[in-house]
């Protein structure tokens, strides 16, 4: 199952533009954990808890997904990190998907945006990662390793995002 949660076409229900915060809080770790979270947003943590820890996002939008997977899916987006979080379930929304493009970003002690597609693949194959898998499509490359369900998206050689996840049921508990 491909995570790719910032690329997924999903019916719009509610999306809102919020004005900038002079309160604002930002992460201060960028540490790619597959499996487990971002810094220090574990996978599982609560959108109430995500808010404390960070504010309001920049904007966020209520994404509907339920016909397909029978779950609810909100997008917090926060320009100043330049991260996503994707928030699952019915119950109890929690979070279930990073995607981000910030240059900070660290993977297994790599700065992330500086691995080529074959060092991105080496790295996570020493960490025991091994369903690897590559599509094309218009012109940007995804490599997904589906075991980590974390996908790598490179436009030429350069990589743009990264996105990883976890699987949530409608109660909001990771699969």
């Amino acid at each position: 199952m491909k995570i790719n949660c910032g690329r997924v076409l999903q019916v719009r229900r509610k999306a809102v533009l919020l004005s900038p915060e002079t309160n604002r809080k930002d992460m201060k770790d960028f540490t790619i954990m597959p499996l487990k979270g971002y810094g220090e947003i574990p996978f599982g943590m609560t959108l109430d808890e995500a808010v404390k820890l960070l504010n309001m996002p920049d904007f966020y939008e209520e994404l509907s997904d339920m016909e397909e997977t029978g779950n609810r899916s909100i997008f917090y987006e926060y320009d100043s990190i330049a991260t996503n979080i994707y928030f699952e379930g019915i119950t109890k929304s929690v979070v279930a998907c990073f995607e981000t493009e910030n240059k900070a970003a660290m993977l297994y002690g790599k700065k992330v945006f500086d691995l080529t597609k074959e060092d991105a693949i080496q790295l996570m194959k020493a960490q025991g990662f091994k369903e690897l898998e590559e599509e094309e499509e218009d012109g940007e490359l995804r490599v997904s390793f589906e075991d980590a369900l974390m996908d790598f998206f490179f436009e030429g050689d350069e990589m743009t995002a990264v996105s990883w996840g976890v699987l949530v049921d409608e109660q909001g508990e990771i699969i």
